[in-house]
């Protein structure tokens, strides 16, 4: 199996490098593993692409780039530069650093990256290790990820939904914030909506007098409703929520045509 995993927390994060040893763990011995990720953070740009600027690419060793864009950029340059000859099978992006579920689906880097090789065909999974007070302060907070990673992707190749409909199905992974130990096992679950929670932002003043604003988070870890991705990272369990980019209200389409008629 040929592997490209991406990330949207740069080239030398500590979860690319859990992801590769995943990738390596299913790639197998006569697999391949190519890592295209960004040279510097690009959490938060959701599905971006650089439309209005070239993308500089640095080989940093062997299937290994690190490229100056957003992570579908990433994506864009593993499938039409560095793998071009020989596509692969399937397109990994993480592990995150912190939770994508929720409403942070709309947000995440990791997210897009998934989002890009779907639309472009390939097979794709987002993968990120949801962050809490029983797991951040281990030697590795993402133990979690590390023990279940490639035994949950490798069940989702064999048994999942796949498809090749127009926008195809991706999967969002998010692993509870616990010891490997203590997850009780795997969800499927839709995309949550944490209500008492939002994106906020604060100015601040540099010591020039400029204004700058930074946009803040919240809270991510209480439970949302049942069913949802965020409940259960929090009650313990890997989440698996199949993804479209169809952004459709497909709910909503013939009550609008008859308000409209």
């Amino acid at each position: 199996m040929r592997i490209l995993i991406t990330n949207d927390d740069g080239i030398n994060a500590p979860g690319l490098a859990v992801l590769e040893k995943i990738a390596h763990t299913l790639a197998g011995p006569k697999g391949e593993v190519w890592v295209v990720a960004p040279a510097f953070e690009q959490s938060g740009v959701g599905h971006c692409i650089s439309y209005t600027h070239p993308t500089m690419i640095a080989e940093l060793g062997p299937r290994r780039f690190a490229a100056e864009g957003s992570p579908a950029d990433c994506v864009l340059a593993g499938l039409y530069h560095v793998m071009k000859d020989n596509k692969p099978d399937l397109v990994l992006s993480g592990v995150n650093r912190g939770n994508n579920a929720g409403e942070n689906v709309l947000y995440s880097g990791t997210i897009g990256a998934a989002m890009e090789a779907a639309l472009q065909g390939v097979k794709s999974i987002a993968l990120s290790q949801f962050f809490g007070p029983k797991n951040a302060k281990l030697d590795d907070p993402y133990e979690a990820a590390v023990i279940h990673g490639a035994g949950l992707i490798q069940r989702l190749l064999d048994k999942g939904l796949w498809d090749e409909a127009d926008y195809r199905l991706f999967y969002n992974v998010n692993f509870p914030p616990l010891p490997a130990a203590d997850v009780k096992g795997t969800r499927v679950a839709n995309q949550g909506f944490r209500r008492y929670t939002a994106f906020s932002l604060e100015p601040h003043l540099s010591p020039s007098g400029r204004q700058f604003l930074w946009i803040k988070g919240g809270e991510q870890g209480r439970a949302t409703l049942p069913g949802s991705d965020v409940t259960a990272n929090v009650e313990g369990y890997i989440s698996v929520t199949p993804l479209r980019a169809d952004l459709t209200a497909h709910d909503r389409l013939t009550e609008l045509a008859a308000a409209l008629a």
